[in-house]
């Protein structure tokens, strides 16, 4: 049973939540939750890969997600589904930094995410513009990752996997899923703390090392994350455990995209991280709505 008396949870039970990340100067709230707009740059990802093709495609897309109601752009240049190999060094930065220095000059008032696990591309996309490094590995596939982030003195987002891309779905196995991921950021957090890096946000991995099981008792379990005292992101967007629990296919899974969206706002998610901003901008709306009623 999950509660506060759990000795791992003792110095993080939650006296006020982080409502504010510092982007490059730029003080963003998090009182009412954000969207996060997915634009993957690769061929291969799991619903939008080849999608935005060129870059006449890709500053299309972030100038619609933008006008839909976008706070943060979140570029990736290497598709992390299931099954998929890790790339070159050379061809992730092709990919991503064209783009980034593109969005950063045509849209100064984005605020733009690299989507990475390497140190490397990481620094080249912040010199680029970016002021978010997304990072679904946490410091596992790059270990000069934290040093990096820290340095930068850039929001890092800290997400959970168990294994790796190529490899995860195999057979993930846990005890209590909720527990070992809670139990997780709390080490990784306190790594990142002693080297100086300030604002951090939580993902919790959905579908990352998860079965459809572990990604729904997460989902129902995502409250107890607030006692991190981090903005929590919730990655859900037309991922398999909407579309092979409803046997339907990840372009079907909008309307269970968005009815989980809602859940993921009721127990405490800060962002969303969405292919459809529109949509996701709406259901914050709407739960804004039944929070100032008091539902």
């Amino acid at each position: 049973m999950l509660t506060a008396k759990h000795p791992a949870i003792q110095p993080f039970i939650m006296l006020h939540q982080q409502t504010t990340i510092n982007c490059r100067g730029r003080l963003v709230s998090l009182e009412r939750p954000l969207v996060m707009g997915i634009l993957n740059v690769t061929p291969d990802s799991f619903y939008d890969g080849g999608r935005h093709k060129g870059p006449d495609r890709q500053f299309a897309q972030a100038e619609k997600m933008l006008e839909e109601g976008a706070a943060f752009i979140d570029v990736g240049g290497m598709s992390s589904r299931p099954g998929a190999e890790i790339i070159s060094l050379e061809e992730e930065r092709e990919r991503v930094v064209p783009v980034i220095e593109g969005i950063a000059k045509k849209f100064p008032e984005a605020l733009i995410s690299i989507d990475t696990v390497r140190s490397e591309v990481a620094k080249e996309c912040a010199d680029a513009g970016a002021c978010i490094i997304n990072d679904i590995s946490a410091g596992r596939i790059d270990t000069k990752m934290y040093e990096t982030v820290a340095a930068l003195g850039l929001p890092y987002v800290l997400m959970h996997m168990q294994g790796r891309p190529k490899a995860m779905q195999a057979a993930p196995k846990y005890e209590n899923v909720t527990l070992e991921v809670l139990d997780f950021f709390i080490k990784e957090i306190g790594k990142l703390r002693n080297l100086g890096v300030k604002d951090i946000l939580v993902d919790p991995g959905f579908g990352f090392g998860k079965t459809i099981g572990h990604n729904f008792q997460l989902l129902s379990q995502m409250h107890v994350f607030k006692m991190l005292e981090t903005p929590v992101l919730a990655g859900i967007s037309r991922k398999s455990m909407i579309y092979k629990y409803l046997e339907t296919s990840a372009e079907e899974a909008l309307n269970g995209t968005t009815a989980l969206h809602m859940v993921a706002l009721q127990q405490g998610a800060k962002i969303l991280r969405a292919h459809d901003v529109k949509e996701a901008v709406e259901c914050i709306r709407l739960w804004e709505k039944l929070e100032k009623i008091g539902f």
